[in-house]
């Protein structure tokens, strides 16, 4: 199995840092491919514009999903935008490592999708949800939050976590064909013992042995 990682935080030493090594050295372990594109390593530019494409269909006006269309018929990507597509097309499962931002992802996170998730390459013309380019592909959402798991309940103070991860996992993931798998979140871990965060270390690296057995979630769940 050939398994993409994306990592969207700053700091190595991060538990987002340890997840993200726990992650590739579990996998690489049990003798998956592991591509990795490591965002702020790589200082990825989140910013969609011109710069996205070699092509040009409208010099007059800048219409991005004109311009991906555009750049899929006739190969107009520029090279770092490419890259990335070409790791999304490969892997089997994609794992998405990142602290949860304003209820959402990370800046540099959704700049990579608004960027790398280009019409006409990776969605569109009736290739959507169910039928979408990505169908039996799979996806994982692995997340670290600031505060307690209690607040993120149904009726909690932040309201529940499902609802919140619900625009990602459907409105990106799901939408693009992805089957998504039930996500890895690690609540407050700058509040808890470091055995426990060893302890979700170890359950995290457990998870991704029997990966390849997993069941996507049902579609109504997210």
């Amino acid at each position: 199995m050939t398994v993409f990682l994306v990592n969207a935080h700053a700091k190595p030493r991060s538990f987002n840092g340890a997840l993200f090594r726990t992650a590739q050295d579990t996998l690489r372990a049990a003798g998956h491919a592991v591509a990795v594109s490591d965002l702020y390593a790589m200082k990825f530019d989140p910013v969609s514009d011109r710069r996205n494409f070699t092509s040009v269909k409208n010099p007059d006006f800048f219409k991005q999903q004109i311009e991906e269309m555009h750049a899929t018929e006739v190969s107009g990507f520029a090279p770092g935008v490419e890259a990335e597509l070409r790791k999304l097309e490969a892997c089997d499962l994609m794992i998405w490592q990142f602290p949860l931002w304003w209820f959402g992802l990370p800046g540099i996170l959704k700049g990579w999708a608004d960027r790398v998730f280009a019409m006409g390459r990776t969605y569109g013309g009736e290739r959507f949800y169910e039928n979408g380019v990505f169908k039996g592909k799979r996806a994982l959402l692995s997340l670290t939050t600031g505060g307690p798991e209690a607040v993120y309940q149904k009726g909690g103070w932040n309201g529940d976590i499902h609802a919140i991860l619900r625009p990602i996992q459907r409105g990106i993931l799901r939408f693009t064909g992805w089957d998504v798998l039930s996500p890895n979140i690690v609540y407050a871990p700058v509040r808890v013992s470091d055995e426990e965060r060893q302890a979700r270390l170890q359950a995290w690296a457990a998870r991704l042995r029997a990966i390849e057995s997993e069941r996507a979630i049902e579609v109504g769940e997210y």
